[in-house]
């Protein structure tokens, strides 16, 4: 690409989380960057929006006491500055499978700015191994923001973004060599309820006579427990999770590269119009 590019870098662990350190580093090289970013983690929000938001001036752009969402919302209407792309990342830990995607901040980002007609590039990180981040200072994020610059800049090139609303990018930071495979979110996500016992809670003398307490405790990686690794190298989970789906690339150590329409368009259905015309509205 001849032009500098002119890129809006985002995320939601916060302003000063070393991922997104790296990844402003590494997009200097092909770009002006412009990093609008939550003043604090906003991990696990989606695109959740504000109504109001306190900004102050940071070193690289603008710390705001919001989401992504808000993050983007406001570079992109409120900033002279017309970007080419928004970057969300490096995110500490992966988004991988539809669930975690639909409620990943980094990504919730990536879908404020396709609404807002940006192409958009959400990056993750994990390790092949420790799988989860954590804590993040102790690991090198350098792949990971190499791999989404090689993709962002490619990207445009190619006119990928004349189809595709958002990339969602998952990238190891231990693999050297580590395959580029293109994926679709896997639906992997289990629910469970579980009853409070509030006999000895404090909270309990405000519930009314007929109230009760529960849990709703997501399961986004069945069959883990806690911050173990949800992809051991077995022969199980290997059947689990079928070639091109996102969470089978992680377990192959590879780059997962998922093309995303976010802007809810309206599949054809021809169901719903035979249903339409039996619909007395009276």
């Amino acid at each position: 690409m001849d032009e500098r590019l002119s890129i809006l870098l985002t995320n939601d662990d916060g302003i000063d989380a070393p991922g997104l350190a790296t990844l402003r580093t590494e997009l200097t090289a092909v770009g002006e960057v412009t990093v609008v970013a939550p003043a604090s983690n906003q991990s696990g929000v989606g695109r959740t929006r504000s109504d109001e938001v306190v900004i102050r001036d940071h070193p690289w752009g603008v710390a705001l006491n919001g989401t992504p969402a808000d993050c983007v919302a406001y570079a992109l209407s409120g900033l002279e500055e017309r970007f080419d792309i928004v970057v969300a990342g490096v995110n500490n830990g992966p988004n991988a499978g539809n669930y975690i995607v639909g409620r990943s901040g980094t990504v919730g980002a990536g879908i404020e700015a396709a609404f807002l007609d940006t192409p958009a590039l959400a990056i993750s990180a994990y390790h092949s191994t420790d799988f989860f981040i954590s804590p993040p200072e102790e690991y090198d994020f350098s792949r990971p923001a190499r791999i989404a610059r090689r993709i962002a800049v490619r990207g445009l090139e190619a006119g990928v973004y004349d189809t595709v609303d958002l990339l969602n990018v998952n990238a190891p930071v231990d693999a050297p060599n580590p395959p580029v495979i293109l994926t679709e979110p896997y639906h992997d996500y289990e629910q469970e309820i579980e009853p409070v016992n509030t006999a000895d809670r404090a909270s309990s003398s405000e519930l009314d006579a007929d109230e009760s307490l529960i849990r709703l405790r997501d399961r986004t990686w069945p069959g883990s427990i806690g911050w173990e690794n949800p992809f051991p190298p077995t022969a199980e989970h290997r059947r689990r999770y079928p070639v091109g789906s996102d969470r089978r690339a992680l377990m192959d150590a590879g780059v997962s590269v998922s093309p995303l329409s976010v802007t809810h368009g309206s599949p054809d259905s021809a169901a719903l119009a035979d249903v339409i015309e039996t619909i007395d509205a009276s």
